[in-house]
This record gives C-alpha cells, structure tokens and sequence, in this order.
C-alpha cells in the first residue's frame, strides 16, 4: 500500500491513515523509521481494531531532511529511532512532540517559548548497559528491533569513546574465556571526562563463586576500571534497585564530577546519561532560586541537591532507592537533610506541616501521578520545577498543576537522548 506520513509521535514510529471508511476518518497505521512528508510503500506487519502497524518497503518520495544513517546496526537496533533524520530535523521533531501533547493532554498552549538546548550528537552516552548472548561465540549487544532477540553489536555510536574501547576488550574476553552462564548483562559507566569505568555484571543470585572470578578477569583485561561489581539480578530488566552484591573488584563506586561538585555514584545507582549536558541541566533546574528552603523530590545522589544547598538555608532530598541513598548521603553537605521514603509517603507525612519555598521534582517515566500531584498542589509551593523524561506524563500531571493554580513560567527541552525519541524537558511553573 502507499502511505503519506503525516507526522512522528512519540515512540518513534511516524503516523500515516488508511483511506477513509464508511465510519469516516481512516484507521492510524504507525509506521518506524520515516519522516513527516514522506511517501512510502508499506506492507501491514500487525492490525488492531483501533490502529495498524506497518513497515516500510520503500521510500518513494524521501524527507530533504533524511540522511544516512551513521550506525551500521540502525534499523535493526531498538536502540535508536531517529538515525535516519539530520540532527535539526530530530530537535524539531521532539520540539513539535511535546508540544502536541500539551496541547492534547494538558490543553495547554505554551505562551512562553519553549528553548531548545542540544547535545553532541554522537558518542554522547556515559553509560551503556547490554544483554549477554547465550551464544558462540560470545556476544554483547541490545535487543532487535520490535523484538527480544539479541543483536550482537561490536561498537555503539552514541555511547562514549571509552565506553566503545571498553566493549571491545569485554568482547575479546568473553571469546577467551567464557564468562558464567549466570551472566545476563553488562552495564559500562563512565566518568565526566571518559577517563575511568565503572562496569557492573548482573546475574542470578546462586552464582556468586563463579562471577567472582568473572570480575577478576575483567580488571585485568579491561583499560582504566576503577571497579567491577556483579549485582543480582534475580528477574526482569533493570530490577536492580535493592539488588545485593555478589562479588566486587576493586572500587563499587566511581566519582563523577561536575562544574560544582564531585558526585560518588555507586553500582546500581542513577545518574545522568548524557555527559555533555549535565552542567547545563543542573543550571536549568537551580539558577535564580534561593530562599529558606527547598524540597528535592526522586532526589537521586544528590545532583541537584548539593547546588540547591548554597543557595537555600535548608534543602530536604527525598530518595527511595537504597544505593542512590547512600550516594546521596555521601554526597550532600550538612545542610542538606536526606529522607529514605517514597515520595508519595513522604508528602503525606508532611502534608499540612511545610511550605517550602522551591521544590524540585525529577520522577521516572511514570511521573508523578495523581496522588503525587495532589500533594504537592497541597504544598502551595511558590516555585516547582518539574524536569520531565516522558512528555505524556508531563502532560497528564502538569495538567493537574495548572488547575490548582500553577503556571508555566518557562519551558526548557533539552536533548539528553539525540538519535533515540526519547526526550527530556524541565518545565519551571510559579503561582
């Protein structure tokens, strides 16, 4: 069949219509790997009542904007989305994505402009976490495309330079000396200035003697590791937020510095994927605030925390995850008081006690949620800073927000993820 693209949403995948029906406007077929404008032949890969999905065979009338792509596993990766598109073209993109679903979720139109801050566009990542192949030779790589198949890769392109010289020695290693069955994936952190690794193992919590040696070999074979730590990881993908060490080599922890402070981040902890950006979202987030006290909720190990802490009396960071925790008590000066809770009990605990004067909130991709939203409306806060990985929950909560009061203030885009349809954006609101 012939499709026209009329945009890309979020996820990737570009948005063409069947020909109308005798209900009316045309079924939604979704389309990977296009650009707004194109005209492709494509082939259905799956129907549902409500949409289909479709591949595309050729391109018969491409985007000006598209260009070649610079991975030679792009296309069946599931790691990027966007490789295809030149680098402008991608941040318009994103720009028009979250602006769509403002406008469809939260019925807001922004009257601010909304700034655009971009990022290298390659070799970007200063982490890169990869799935072991139960295969021989041994294999490193990300899942295929649409799929749970593995895709052995032997470089990455958005992942830093040392992070791509450390996953040829892992690979060289593994095909010398098989690591255990055990072991289901490797993540490779680098430091700010891709000088120093940090390489985690993950595998199931019975294969403690085996993985020991495992990490053994691998401070040995790979350049500049501070430390090797092997986690358990008894299901599921990233199920690491209590996982418990097996075995440790060297250093659990590497430290991360940035233009204002030194962060100890330890395995199985979060931090900021991209390394070019971080300075710039942390004075996205903390510049022009000050006052008695500030509230830094999913605080993390303490990026923004430890800034807030010279420009507040008081900072109280909120942190549920065990190993962030204690990074971030490491890392945060006296004034800085941590809290081990879950956001959601932490603000019914205190609901009616504290008004602070600033409050910053950076969740995971699931937001904030309504219970969440409806608290910190109860805060009364005069000043939230919402940085935002997912512009669907974004909407849906700033939606919330906005009815108990808050406006935006200024509305910030910034590029943490180039090549993928991942976005991350930090939205300043007052009231």
């Amino acid at each position: 069949m012939l499709l026209r693209i009329e945009k890309l949403i979020y996820g990737g995948d570009g948005l063409a219509r069947l020909p109308a029906d005798e209900n009316g406007r045309g079924k939604a077929v979704f389309v990977p790997f296009v650009l707004p404008g194109e005209e492709v032949e494509a082939s259905l890969s799956e129907e549902k009542p409500g949409f289909s999905r479709a591949r595309a065979e050729a391109i018969l009338q491409p985007s000006p904007q598209r260009v070649k792509p610079h991975c030679p596993y792009f296309l069946r990766c599931g790691g990027c989305h966007y490789q295809h598109a030149g680098y402008e073209e991608q941040l318009k993109i994103k720009a028009a994505i979250l602006q769509e679903n403002l406008r469809r979720i939260a019925k807001l139109e922004l009257e601010t402009p909304l700034h655009i801050h971009p990022s290298p566009p390659w070799n970007y990542r200063n982490r890169a976490r990869l799935r072991v192949g139960a295969t021989q030779p041994f294999a490193l790589g990300y899942y295929e495309f649409g799929s749970h198949t593995l895709l052995p890769i032997e470089q990455c392109p958005i992942s830093s330079p040392l992070i791509n010289q450390a996953l040829v020695q892992l690979i060289r290693l593994g095909r010398e000396d098989a690591p255990p069955e055990t072991l289901r994936e490797i993540e490779v952190f680098a430091n700010a200035d891709d000088t120093r690794l940090l390489i985690e193992g993950y595998c199931r919590a019975d294969a403690a003697k085996a993985v020991t040696a495992w990490a053994e070999g691998v401070a040995k074979a790979v350049s500049q590791v501070e430390g090797v730590v092997v986690l358990a990881q008894e299901s599921g993908l990233y199920a690491t937020a209590e996982a418990k060490a097996l075995a440790t080599v060297g250093a659990a922890q590497l430290t991360y510095q940035t233009d204002r402070a030194a962060f100890r981040v330890s395995a199985g902890s979060f931090f900021q994927v991209n390394r070019h950006l971080t300075n710039q979202l942390v004075t996205l987030v903390t510049a022009n605030q000050g006052g008695h006290t500030a509230l830094d909720l999913y605080a993390g190990v303490g990026l923004f925390s430890v800034s807030l802490s010279r420009q507040f009396e008081r900072v109280i960071a909120v942190e549920s995850a065990a190993s962030s925790f204690t990074d971030l008590g490491q890392n945060a000066p006296p004034t800085v008081k941590t809290v081990r809770s879950t956001v959601e009990q932490y603000l019914s605990n205190v609901a009616g006690r504290m008004r602070p004067d600033f409050v910053v909130v950076d969740p995971p991709r699931g937001g904030l949620g309504q219970s969440v939203t409806r608290s910190l409306a109860g805060l009364g806060a005069p000043r939230l800073t919402y940085v935002s990985c997912d512009p669907a929950t974004l909407a849906r909560d700033l939606g919330g927000l906005l009815a108990a009061g808050y406006r935006v203030q200024q509305a910030h885009l910034v590029d943490l993820f180039p090549q993928t349809y991942h976005l991350e954006s930090v939205f300043q609101l007052v009231r």
